[in-house]
């Protein structure tokens, strides 16, 4: 998103025909000053006086109607745009004329959304060949709509000659039209950019061969072709690539409502034609009132955009995740990719390695072969699998009009036919789609539609014999437990006994209780679900929250580790009169977290409200916090590369959920090393949810007066103005992830040759080529210094001074799961420690490693 100080429009912004009313009005002034000099006592001067009255009055009326009736819309033969005029759509939509990007003096022809606090330009003619100066000229001819620079040499040129009819038309879709004797022959929506808008396709005519395609910006400042092409596939049946040099990666194929994995656009339909003529993609809105855009960003993260005029700003709608499993078949043939797994890919069901030896060191390009071939005839069945998005359509064939039993006939007619599904999901499922040879690039996706693969018919006979042993030993169990009757209903009455005994010290959570009369929060709390707990419970599996229990102290409270009568270990954070934390943050980490789930963020199991106590019950983890072991210099070798590298992967993909995969919306707001917990596995887990934000609708950023969080993880729009959003949470995971390189805090980090913040000490490193020295001492062993490398230039980029210079989350996932060209970082914020700034109120919160760590409660620019 490009705000005004990243778009500098038109010097004097001009309309076209206020220039022309200047010259009138000009002009006029002169014929007025001829009359003044005329003797009105003259009868000859006097009869040529009342002439040119005459004349005037009759010049006037006319030239009145002219400005009236023209088109403020349009630019006719030999009429003239310079930099600094403009020309608005007739409903005042889009606006088009010159402008620049960013410090860059280059100026450009674009087209922008007109009235709008923001400068958030659509399409650019001339991104190849940017002006030097404001010396620019647009001009229509029988050349076409051409742009002139100061030497009067044509640098950008429609192409399209014409008539000396030809006029050039913005119309209130942002479609620039240039048309000769009411024809059409050249249009801006025939040659993208970036950006999707309504109306607007992509795709490929198959009479003349155009490509329409997006393609991304170099950068946010730089329009020319970026890395990224978004475009219809030419074969098969209809679906999206996105290519970046060497990589590529599968939107669909075509379901009848949307592409698989695309952005989802609401209530707003999509429509794909393909026919003989053509292929191509397009969306209309339901409410034309609303602002709403498609754009394929520099990083290759695609987004829809819808315009927020309370906040007046762009809101993110919905953008396509981008993960590990994103690269075009990375399992191989007939392999599977699953982004919950650890390893990420599997063979499909009947299927094995084809080089096992490769999958062992987590080489699946080869794929997977079946276990059982296959021979043509009788012998063979389907087996149908769901939750997977289909396979590569590029070879496939379809029939728009046959029905799924048609469909299983024609596979089965075909030795070659190794898949077959429904094309479209709409009306209980339509269509025939058949897949040949190998199966490509299938992932997990939860989807319900139906793939039906052949199989041998020994593989699903031996399903099938496994299922009825199963049965049988389902029948074994039934009779061995009724045999042993009377001892079952003696081991009931004894559980009935003691459940009766449990159940007046546990309850089902519903509303949580409200015991603060001042409490300011929500007055309304849906059901969680989870479990109450007493006190004499709790403090009966903490011995009574004993000194040898507890395993530290934070802002909430103490927290203890304890054992529930039925084994299980849990943790229990205790609310202290003296937190700096109160009812509120207790009652949000129970709101947020009982209804998110996701490896990567702590469970909780519960909570206890007795009266002054509040604590809050959740799974235990072996190995407590990361800060406990990257900034302790006995602890730190324990964490080896890998592991701090898995660890930066398991946040990444956490806050991935929060922030754009999870149904709600959530800004951490305190992502610090020691609210990272690990279970005994050594994976991450997001925990402490008492500062969180929740955004509703299309929300994404917010202000406020009470800035909270943890010095040294907050960005400076918060920490100065209030301002936080999911870039917020970036800021301080980029800030943590060169905390797990180096193993030192940024607010206490010191050099004796400068007074560089960590973050600053990075940077300089960074432009001596020498990042490197950055990493822990006890990681040279374990280290592989291109994942170093790439995770500090990351971890630069995610702490960039600027919100909008910030990645998503969805593309640092990315990017830690690839080798391709990053961009350069620019300078971070708080480079050197005078530049942090001051605090007017704040409270100590000690952590579990030291007491040196700062917890904001209120944060105030100077």
């Amino acid at each position: 998103m490009m705000t005004w100080s990243h778009c500098i429009k038109s010097g004097g912004g001009e309309n076209i025909n206020y220039v022309y009313l200047d010259h009138l009005l000009l002009q006029s002034a002169s014929f007025l000053r001829y009359l003044n000099g005329l003797d009105p006592h003259n009868p000859e001067e006097q009869a040529q006086m009342k002439k040119l009255y005459l004349l005037f009055l009759y010049f006037g009326v006319l030239t009145s109607i002219l400005i009236i009736s023209a088109a403020v819309d349009t630019i006719t033969v030999n009429q003239i745009i310079k930099d600094g005029e403009t020309i608005v759509s007739s409903g005042e939509n889009f606006e088009l004329g010159f402008f620049s990007l960013g410090t860059s003096k280059n100026r450009y022809v674009g087209i922008w959304y007109n009235k709008m606090s923001t400068c958030t330009v659509v399409w650019v003619a001339n991104k190849e060949t940017p002006l030097a100066n404001t010396s620019g000229e647009l001009r229509v001819n029988q050349g076409g709509l051409q742009l002139f620079n100061g030497n009067n040499t044509v640098i950008w040129s429609t192409n399209s000659s014409g008539s000396v009819s030809l006029v050039a038309q913005l119309l209130d879709t942002g479609n620039l039209v240039l048309r000769d004797q009411g024809n059409s022959i050249w249009e801006s929506f025939d040659h993208p950019g970036d950006t999707l808008l309504p109306g607007m396709r992509i795709g490929i005519d198959l009479v003349t061969g155009k490509d329409r395609h997006l393609t991304s910006w170099k950068s946010e400042d730089d329009p020319s072709a970026g890395q990224f092409v978004l475009q219809v596939a030419p074969n098969g049946y209809p679906q999206l690539f996105q290519t970046q040099l060497n990589s590529t990666s599968r939107f669909g194929p075509w379901n009848g409502v949307t592409f698989n994995r695309m952005p989802d656009f609401g209530e707003n339909s999509v429509e794909f034609v393909f026919n003989e003529t053509g292929r191509y993609c397009e969306y209309k809105l339901v409410n034309n009132s609303i602002l709403f855009r498609m754009q394929l960003k520099p990083d290759g993260t695609t987004v829809n955009w819808n315009w927020i005029n309370r906040t007046q700003s762009w809101g993110v709608f919905s953008s396509a995740t981008i993960d590990n499993c994103a690269a075009y078949s990375i399992c191989g043939p007939n392999g599977e990719c699953n982004i919950n797994n650890a390893p990420a890919c599997n063979c499909l069901e009947g299927f094995e390695p084809r080089r096992p030896d490769q999958w062992s060191i987590t080489d699946w390009s080869s794929g997977c072969q079946r276990i059982e071939p296959l021979a043509c005839g009788h012998g063979n069945s389907f087996l149908n699998i769901s939750g997977v998005q289909f396979p590569d359509t590029n070879h496939s064939w379809y029939n728009q009009s046959m029905t799924l039993a048609e469909c299983e006939a024609a596979c089965k007619r075909n030795c070659s036919c190794m898949a077959y599904a429904n094309s479209d999901i709409r009306n209980g499922g339509s269509g025939c789609l058949l897949w040949f040879d190998d199966l490509m690039d299938i992932r997990a996706d939860g989807a319900a539609q139906a793939l039906y693969i052949r199989m041998h018919a020994s593989e699903l006979t031996t399903r099938v014999h496994d299922t009825n042993n199963k049965k049988k030993q389902r029948i074994i169990l039934v009779v061995s437990t009724s045999l042993c009757l009377i001892l079952v209903c003696l081991i009931l009455a004894l559980c009935f006994a003691r459940r009766k005994k449990k159940r007046s010290h546990k309850t089902v959570l519903g509303p949580v209780p409200e015991h603060d009369e001042n409490y300011t929060g929500e007055t309304r709390k849906e059901d969680t679900g989870l479990s109450s707990y007493s006190l004499p419970i709790i403090a009966k599996s903490t011995n009574n929250f004993s000194p040898d229990n507890k395993l530290g102290e934070g802002g909430f409270g103490p927290v203890y580790m304890g054992v529930l009568e039925d084994g299980q270990e849990i943790a229990v954070k205790q609310l202290s009169e003296t937190s700096t934390q109160g009812l509120d943050e207790f009652k949000n980490e129970v709101k947020f977290i009982a209804r998110l789930q996701h490896r990567n963020l702590v469970k909780l199991l519960g909570y206890c409200i007795q009266g002054k106590e509040r604590m809050l019950i959740y799974e235990y983890m072996a190995n407590k916090s990361l800060d406990s072991f990257i900034f302790n210099a006995y602890q730190s070798p324990t964490l080896d590369w890998p592991h701090r590298f898995r660890i930066i992967h398991g946040i990444a993909r956490g806050l991935l959920y929060l922030h754009h995969d999870s149904r709600l919306r959530i800004v951490h707001r305190d992502l610090k090393a020691s609210n990272i917990l690990l279970d005994k596995d050594w994976n991450p887990k997001i925990s402490d949810f008492g500062l969180a934000r929740m955004f509703s609708g299309h929300e994404t950023e917010a202000n406020t007066n009470r800035v909270v969080g943890t010095y040294g993880y907050i960005p400076p729009e918060y920490a100065l103005h209030g301002h936080f959003s999911v870039k917020s949470d970036v800021y301080s995971f980029g800030v943590l992830m060169l905390e797990i390189v180096c193993g030192k805090k940024n607010r206490i980090f010191s050099q004796d040759e400068h007074h560089h913040t960590l973050i600053g000490h990075a940077w300089r490193l960074y432009k001596e080529g020498k990042s490197l020295e950055l990493m822990c001492p006890s990681l040279g062993a374990s280290c592989v210094e291109s994942q170093v490398l790439r995770t500090i230039h990351i971890g630069l980029l995610c702490v960039q001074h600027h919100a909008e210079d910030r990645p998503t989350m969805s593309s640092v996932v990315l990017r830690l799961g690839n080798e391709n060209t990053l961009p350069p970082p620019k300078q971070p914020a708080f480079f050197a420690e005078e530049e942090m700034p001051e605090l007017r109120s704040i409270s100590s919160g000690p952590t579990l490693d030291s007491v040196d760590e700062i917890t904001i409660t209120q944060l105030e620019a100077r």
